[in-house]
């Protein structure tokens, strides 16, 4: 599985194009999403986030830089990183260096998912299917729970 092609989406925009391969899936895994990715020198993997799961980060190669509530640090190879659900597991993988850096990470298959990015202010959500699927700025989309049922 390891030497499995990294798929790269060109609908990525500069500075967050890594490649990943959903190892989990291809080994027939259900319960958890288990993914490797490689990070390209200069590239970040995602924007700053946390979920209601628990995520595992393990650092495979290189040294990339890795942001959490309590700031940045700089991981390397062989290092393993537990992120708890809510806020306090927010976090960010960036690769500065001049080498990539490829990581696996495990998180749960289970949808519906949801993600925050407090820097930006969004919500997602990710539904069995996509069909669903929505990326909402809070400040838009805050609503009492009753609005539009009485």
């Amino acid at each position: 599985m390891y030497r499995a092609r990294f798929e790269y989406d060109d609908a990525d925009p500069p500075g967050y194009r890594g490649g990943q391969v959903p190892i989990g899936r291809m080994a027939g895994g259900e319960e958890l999403t288990v993914k490797l990715f490689e990070i390209p020198p200069g590239e970040q993997l995602c924007p700053y986030h946390y979920e209601y799961v628990e995520e595992w980060l393990v650092v495979l190669d290189g040294t990339p830089t890795l942001r959490t509530p309590s700031g940045e640090e700089q991981l390397q190879s062989g290092d393993v990183v537990r992120f708890p659900s809510g806020p306090d597991g927010a976090h960010k993988l960036s690769n500065p260096t001049q080498a990539k850096a490829i990581i696996l990470m495990f998180s749960s298959a289970q949808e519906p998912a949801v993600a925050v990015y407090p820097d930006s202010d969004k919500i997602g959500v990710w539904t069995p299917g996509d069909q669903d699927n929505v990326m909402l700025k809070r400040a838009d989309g805050n609503a009492d729970y009753y609005d539009g049922e009485t």
